[in-house]
């Protein structure tokens, strides 16, 4: 394959020069491992050079997978890990994940910090080289972005985020340095489908209401968005590298299709995007990304 991306900017401070668009999680273990290095591999020769991974996805195997798909290929790629476990001391983590990879990490970031007392609470001291946190709440970034111990901040950023990752993150992260890997584009596929998040089905699906979007196999289809619609949401927000999830080819190629014909939206389309976002989420449960969500706060 002929890449089709090239790294575009240096993310934040770490000396990397990153392309817009990462290798998310696509660790399943109804899938043979052969077949996801695949996946991973045709992405690498599409271009793409951050890839991102956790011990918790599907329980190491992602960290398998990402570790076999980058033997012979580790060099000119970002790879990202994390620190699952918030109380408990890094070493005996990082050295489980090494053994998993087979290769060192160029960052780890504290996973899923939530509050200000788990930020308080980090290890930071125990984790020598680029250090980082992911994060699904907007008062914690605005403390971790300038306190000197994030080289890189994750955090989502898509058509139904809390406006402050948009509206103060983003560019608190731009002011102080710090890269911005970004996820939940598709807002864990809720945007996309009739889903609770990856693939779970809906709790209380409505029957009967069709959308302009036509009919599916269950009798009906909720309000969404396409691909091309979220990606160009996010790209036009312009974190450092928009991190996806294409787990298989032809999810790899409505991406990278959407990123070639990429033109930035304006701010009326923006509003209305969001708009459809909102009618797209209803009654798909939880947005576990939003804290203390409140009618301001898509």
């Amino acid at each position: 394959m002929t890449p089709q991306f090239h790294p575009r900017r240096e993310l934040g401070r770490t000396g990397f020069r990153a392309t817009q668009l990462g290798i998310g999680d696509l660790a399943d273990r109804n899938v043979p491992l052969a077949d996801c290095v695949k996946t991973i591999h045709r992405a690498l020769e599409a271009g793409l050079n951050l890839i991102d991974t956790a011990p918790s996805y599907e329980n190491g195997y992602s960290e398998e997978i990402v570790g076999t798909a980058l033997k012979g290929r580790r060099e000119g790629v970002f790879l990202i890990d994390k620190i699952d476990d918030l109380e408990n001391p890094v070493a005996p983590q990082v050295a489980a994940s090494l053994q998993r990879l087979g290769t060192t990490p160029d960052l780890f970031v504290f996973h899923g910090v939530c509050t200000l007392e788990q930020w308080r609470k980090l290890r930071f001291d125990e984790l020598s080289g680029r250090r980082g946190i992911s994060c699904h709440n907007p008062e914690v970034l605005r403390v971790a972005i300038p306190s000197g111990h994030c080289d890189v901040v994750m955090f989502p950023v898509g058509a139904y985020v809390d406006d402050r990752y948009v509206t103060e993150i983003l560019p608190l992260a731009r002011h102080h340095n710090v890269g911005t890997v970004c996820f939940k584009t598709f807002g864990a596929g809720k945007l996309l489908g009739d889903t609770e998040g990856y693939n779970q089905p809906l709790s209380n699906r409505p029957r009967g209401k069709l959308s302009s979007g036509g009919s599916d196999a269950g009798g009906a289809t909720l309000p969404r968005l396409s691909v091309a619609e979220c990606l160009r949401y996010t790209l036009t927000l312009d974190p450092d590298v928009t991190l996806l999830g294409m787990s298989f080819p032809n999810e790899q190629d409505a991406v990278f299709a959407a990123a070639r014909e990429f033109k930035p939206l304006t701010p009326v389309q923006l509003a209305d995007t969001r708009r459809r976002a909102v009618a797209a989420m209803a009654g798909k449960g939880r947005c576990w990304w939003n804290p203390a969500p409140t009618p301001a706060s898509h």
